[in-house]
């Protein structure tokens, strides 16, 4: 048999012609791996693309593709009038993929080494719901969905998505699609009470993402901050990962203690609020109160972030004009979201910022990830200019209202005894407070097991409280979808008293 047979016979490979990956790729591939583990040595020459071609009976062109990639790739060398060898001594990093590939693997792999920010972002306790995974009756922060108005919205979708013009389709400014912040500053400043110009307004992905923007730019590591406690989690979490030292407020009746966080940090940076209706209480920042966290900021020259999730939907008289509105020393960052107005998928928020700091978050958010969409901001442009927006905040009222009514009389039925439920004149959900001693967490995973998801409220602290509850959502639910959800809850509670 001939040498160039020999060789042939030797390199023989298994090539699968049903398998998707091509020929030219599969063939490649095993040169690859042999070269590697030492099978094909340095030094040895490989046999012609003609004489290989027809051992393997497949095309020349399949061959030299295969040879092509290798030799480019530095796995392969060509001499003049010689042929085609391995390198007699590859490179330092293909050596160290030959001693891995020819090493055992461990029993247990070694921890690979996270920042310090990693560590504190890999141990925050916001865990979302598992992607594709139903939602399930009194889950709290679910929008109601059943009554959107997806026509109006499929038009609109249709118009931008069928021949979009060139600007929707190119990179575009950070800060956001113009026509959109137009619409959300026009819509704020009668509705919330906001004082913005839309060069004030940027656009974002969403409320947790404005939260960590502000504290990637105004805080730096070991910076004070208070959080109210209880409160919300992602906003906790953001911060925390940013370096900051997180300092828990107690909130009460009258909503965050400002006297209580000035004793226990005075001179803090920053502080995360949700004054129209507290996460998770549903209480209402007082007057007082106000005038009293103003107060401190200015002597602290310190950041106030007015997180203003779901004030939209207020059941008694007109929604409470924001914080941001009675700030006369631009220490309030105004944050809002489209995820409870609209859809949770969408993504969508805004962040309004004093305009002496606007050029610097744009920057900043052109680092972070460019742009948000600019089609989707197009679509809710229109959706706002054109009126949909407030007439279905006005029906989404409406219907909260007799959802919260149908929720209230379903827990006196069938809580009784169990979970003291009061009514809240603004938001999404209810605080069901635990009669007696009972642990909130055990009473949550009880509700879990019958179907039911109720948050506790501990998991919202930072210090223990005797007082247990559980979030009750009911935006997202019809009637019968509620009076189920509630039955369903007292028949637990009953069965792990």
């Amino acid at each position: 048999m001939s040498r160039v047979n020999r060789n042939a016979t030797l390199l023989t490979v298994p090539l699968d012609p049903t398998d998707m990956t091509p020929l030219f790729r599969q063939l490649y591939e095993e040169f690859r791996r042999r070269i590697l583990d030492g099978t094909l040595p340095p030094g040895m020459r490989l046999p012609a693309t003609r004489a290989l071609a027809d051992e393997l009976r497949i095309s020349r062109n399949t061959v030299l593709n295969a040879y092509e990639q290798l030799l480019a790739e530095g796995y392969l060398e060509g001499r003049a009038r010689s042929g085609t060898y391995v390198p007699p001594k590859l490179p330092e990093e293909m050596m160290q993929v030959r001693r891995k590939s020819n090493q055992r693997r461990p029993a247990t792999a070694t921890r690979r080494e996270l920042s310090q920010r990693g560590e504190l972002l890999a141990r925050s306790s916001v865990r979302p719901r598992c992607a594709g995974g139903p939602t399930r009756p009194l889950q709290p922060g679910v929008p109601a969905l059943d009554a959107f108005p997806f026509e109006a919205w499929g038009r609109l979708v249709s118009r931008h998505y069928h021949r979009p013009s060139r600007e929707l389709l190119d990179y575009a400014d950070p800060a956001g699609y113009h026509s959109l912040r137009k619409a959300i500053a026009e819509h704020l400043r009668p509705a919330r009470g906001v004082n913005c110009d839309p060069e004030q307004v940027l656009i974002i992905t969403g409320s947790q993402q404005g939260i960590d923007l502000i504290a990637r730019m105004l805080l730096d590591p070991g910076d004070a901050v208070w959080v109210e406690d209880p409160g919300y989690l992602g906003a906790r979490a953001a911060l925390a990962s940013a370096g900051a030292r997180v300092v828990g407020v107690p909130v009460d009746a009258a909503g965050l203690d400002v006297c209580a966080g000035n004793l226990r940090s005075r001179n803090a940076r920053l502080v995360h609020v949700t004054p129209s209706h507290q996460y998770p209480l549903g209480v209402t920042l007082s007057l007082p109160r106000r005038l009293a966290l103003l107060d401190w900021a200015h002597r602290a020259n310190a950041w106030i972030v007015e997180d203003d999730y779901d004030s939209e939907f207020r059941y008694a008289g007109r929604p409470l004009a924001a914080l941001q509105g009675m700030d006369r020393d631009g220490r309030v960052l105004y944050l809002g979201t489209f995820s409870k107005a609209l859809f949770p998928s969408l993504r969508l928020g805004y962040l309004v910022v004093p305009s002496d700091l606007a050029n610097a978050f744009v920057a900043a958010r052109a680092v972070m990830d460019r742009q948000t969409p600019t089609l989707t901001q197009a679509v809710v442009a229109d959706f706002m200019n054109e009126g949909h927006f407030i007439r279905h905040i006005r029906r989404m009222r409406t219907l909260y209202r007799e959802r919260q009514e149908i929720l209230l009389r379903a827990a006196k039925r069938e809580l009784d005894g169990l979970v003291n439920v009061s009514p809240c004149e603004t938001g999404m959900h209810l605080m069901g407070w635990l009669e007696g001693e009972r642990e909130d967490r055990t009473a949550s995973r009880a509700a879990a097991q019958a179907g039911v998801e109720t948050p506790p409220l501990s998991s919202y602290r930072i210090e223990h409280s005797d007082r247990g509850g559980l979030l009750l959502g009911y935006a997202g639910w019809d009637a019968r979808q509620i009076h189920d959800g509630v039955r369903r809850l007292g028949r637990a509670l009953r069965d792990h008293r």
